[in-house]
């Protein structure tokens, strides 16, 4: 699914994405990969040859699909075929992450919410549109209600997170100190093992290989180092947003604590559910429950 946009869109991320669509490990990547289209995006694309990555597919209502930090659309691979009969899912690369090309010199919350309103205006003007948003991506969605009340119709937040806490803005040079440890094999692949909540049966090679595949885009460094000297997202929670929510949270999530859990509940009053045997990724660990959440409470 390409449009006439994809042939000038910057080689680096194309061909890198191309390359995945092809020989990624896990069969669900590869097939949703093959459904990326690179979008000019008015107000964020420098130019005719810039581009950014959206994978559409299915059909049905609008809804928005938003990944989480240092992440991109692929993580909701195993989501994608449950939702997609009923829906017509946008999943973009948030601003600064996955695959999108980084030629901003800014990267934080700011532009992030500038990029998703310039997803969304690519969506049928006056369509109704629904969100599902994960970790970091919660947070995100949560800002996007607020702003866009007449056009978000209700949310989905999976281990939502950037929903309480002070913004932390880290100086330099801890900034690109913390971008190398993040780019360290052994980090990565720790990092993996703990957002599962049963690493030793769930976490492999597949999962390994998107878990870092999108590190070879050129700049993907320097955005991740702007992005935590901005203070990245924080604190999204008030004022809540109007729109019908529900929360889905892991049990084993060793990445969102307990405490912590138990504050965003009392904070976001709706509909809460905590699952057994689900880590920090329920659309990973759990995608069906997730699913036949979206389709059958609504």
């Amino acid at each position: 699914m390409n449009d006439k946009a994809a042939n000038f869109t910057t080689l680096s991320e194309r061909s890198i994405l191309d390359q995945a669509s092809k020989n990624m490990i896990d069969p669900l990547g590869r097939d949703l990969a093959q459904k990326v289209c690179w979008k000019y995006l008015e107000g964020i694309s420098k130019n005719d040859n810039e581009c950014y990555p959206i994978a559409i597919t299915g059909r049905g209502n609008p809804l928005l699909l938003l990944h989480g930090f240092d992440s991109s659309f692929l993580e909701f691979r195993r989501l994608v075929p449950l939702l997609s009969n009923k829906n017509k899912l946008y999943i973009p690369d948030l601003f600064g992450f996955g695959f999108c090309p980084r030629s901003s010199s800014n990267y934080g919350l700011k532009e992030i919410i500038n990029h998703i309103n310039a997803v969304i205006n690519l969506l049928p003007k006056n369509s109704s549109i629904g969100i599902i948003g994960a970790s970091m991506g919660g947070g995100i969605a949560m800002e996007i209600a607020r702003q866009l009340p007449k056009r978000i119709n209700r949310m989905l937040l999976l281990s939502p997170a950037g929903l309480i806490g002070k913004s932390v803005k880290v100086c330099r040079p801890l900034d690109k100190l913390g971008v190398w440890i993040l780019q360290q094999k052994y980090v990565r692949k720790n990092l993996c093992k703990q957002a599962f909540a049963n690493p030793q049966k769930s976490v492999g090679p597949p999962e390994e290989e998107i878990a870092s595949i999108h590190l070879n885009i050129e700049g993907w460094a320097k955005s991740l180092a702007t992005f935590a000297r901005s203070g990245g997202v924080s604190n999204t929670a008030l004022p809540l947003p109007d729109q019908p929510t529900k929360v889905i949270w892991g049990r084993n999530d060793r990445i969102l604590n307990k405490t912590l859990r138990d504050k965003c509940k009392k904070l976001i009053l709706c509909s809460h559910e905590e699952l057994n045997d689900c880590g920090h990724l329920p659309h990973l660990d759990n995608p069906k429950f997730v699913s036949d959440t979206w389709n059958s409470i609504w």
